[in-house]
């Protein structure tokens, strides 16, 4: 087991990305569910104190997930992930906005286009992400509330909930 797991996050403002790579502890299928079914993301997605809440999810192209993160006072920020493309155990695309609990998302609120590859190289999976916002602003914006904290958080929770599986399977 490799206890100095690779992660890395960049911002590339030219093409309004960010890249992030993350190695994890474990084989391919189960970094895979975790990212793709519900019960597993809910527990892992928002970063404590938050909680994830997954209201609806249908994963499979043109179905979408709809979730809230809710915070320790039960106050629930909603999301939208719409799936575009999924190839089962290497990729899947979607959009990803604000939007209120019934899913509805108001004409000027920010998406952003994420992509996830998962690979398995020898006893890990890593996970290759980009996001794409649509300007600088919309970025900036995403920086500022601290998305890179709150995110490296989650798939630090990630990798927790990976060792939890693993030690309860032995």
């Amino acid at each position: 087991m490799k206890n100095n797991l690779l992660f890395n996050f960049s911002v590339n403002r030219e093409n309004n990305t960010i890249h992030i790579q993350r190695e994890f502890n474990a084989d391919l299928e189960l970094v895979w569910k975790a990212w793709t079914e519900q019960e597993l993301l809910d527990q892992w997605w928002a970063p404590e104190p938050y909680r994830s809440q997954t209201k609806m999810m249908q994963f499979k192209e043109g179905g979408y997930r709809l979730y809230a993160m809710v915070s320790p006072e039960n106050h629930k920020h909603w999301g939208r992930e719409d799936y575009q493309s999924i190839v089962s155990l290497k990729s899947f695309s979607a959009s990803k906005t604000f939007c209120d609990e019934n899913g509805h998302v108001a004409a000027e609120v920010p998406r952003s286009l994420w992509g996830h590859r998962f690979k398995q190289e020898s006893d890990l999976t890593v996970v290759n992400i980009r996001i794409q916002y649509e300007n600088a602003d919309h970025l900036q914006k995403m920086i500022e509330m601290g998305f890179k904290e709150g995110f490296t958080a989650g798939l630090n929770q990630l990798q927790e909930l990976i060792e939890t599986f693993k030690k309860n399977k032995k």
